[in-house]
């Protein structure tokens, strides 16, 4: 496709107005924040790989942010009964849970010595230390007071991820949901502390055994695909972490104090929602 060049009439009509932002920061500067982003990196060594370390960490962040969103709107909305929003929501957070997947290719191949290069920069940082993904565990039902502890000293880290403690995680209001919804949900699950970790429970097993048992095209079969796919793409979220961290540095302790590949083994083979998977065996 040929393209007009600067003498053809009309030609400067294609060419953006250059003049807008010349007396100070452009409109795309001041909604995006763009220079902010682009200047939070502070390497550490002088290896080039914890630059790319860095960004890619960074991404995820603010993947995180998304997720976390969503995941807060979804359960809002179904607090109110508004399942078509909630479903909205969860469907948006796939895509980026798919994309916050993909941020593992760039670190996935590293050899233990490319890790090793610059893995001291790191110091006592862990990714468990970090706030906004602890906030995305909890809404999942992984709750633990005791990952509050890591952010005592930023007290807006930790009123936010209190607040998510004591709140009731998005699979409590999907279970409060199918209670009234007149789905024989026990009582023990409704009433639970909110502040501690979702059990697998036989009698929510046997609520999603009767979901999956009915009409296939109803609304509550639909959440509870929508769920299973966050849950999958969760668990391969938790799987890639583990891939990459065993390939990078085998099973050496991790950063932190954590574990290491060992501690992530532990995450992976821990299912999302976990009614909905064995309840899968008795339909």
């Amino acid at each position: 496709m040929s393209h007009p060049s600067a003498s053809e009439p009309g030609s400067q009509d294609l060419e953006p107005d250059v003049s807008i932002g010349s007396e100070g920061t452009t409109p795309y500067e001041d909604y995006v924040h763009a220079s902010v982003l682009t200047h939070l990196q502070k390497p550490l060594s002088d290896d080039p790989g914890e630059m790319v370390f860095l960004v890619t960490t960074q991404i995820m962040e603010l993947w995180f942010t998304v997720i976390v969103h969503e995941w807060q709107t979804a359960a809002q909305a179904l607090r109110r009964d508004d399942l078509p929003s909630a479903m909205a929501a969860l469907r948006r957070s796939r895509w980026e849970l798919e994309s916050l997947n993909a941020s593992w290719k760039p670190l996935a191949h590293l050899t233990p010595a490319q890790f090793n290069a610059y893995r001291s920069a790191l110091g006592e940082g862990s990714g468990f230390q970090s706030a906004m993904y602890r906030r995305m565990e909890f809404l999942l039902g992984e709750k633990s007071a005791s990952m509050l502890v890591p952010h005592r000293g930023a007290p807006r880290e930790y009123a936010e991820l209190e607040q998510a403690l004591n709140e009731p995680s998005l699979y409590d209001e999907v279970l409060r949901l199918l209670a009234r919804r007149g789905l024989p949900v026990p009582a023990s699950v409704l009433d639970r502390d909110p502040t501690a970790r979702h059990e697998p429970d036989p009698g929510v097993e046997a609520v999603w055994q009767q979901v999956y048992a009915g009409d296939q095209e109803s609304e509550l079969v639909r959440l509870g695909e929508e769920l299973t796919e966050v849950a999958e793409l969760v668990w391969r979220w938790r799987n890639d972490h583990l891939v990459a961290t065993r390939r990078a540095m085998g099973a050496k302790p991790g950063t932190g104090g954590s574990a290491g590949v060992a501690w992530l083994e532990k995450r992976a083979a821990k299912n999302v929602f976990p009614e909905l998977w064995t309840a899968r065996s008795h339909v």
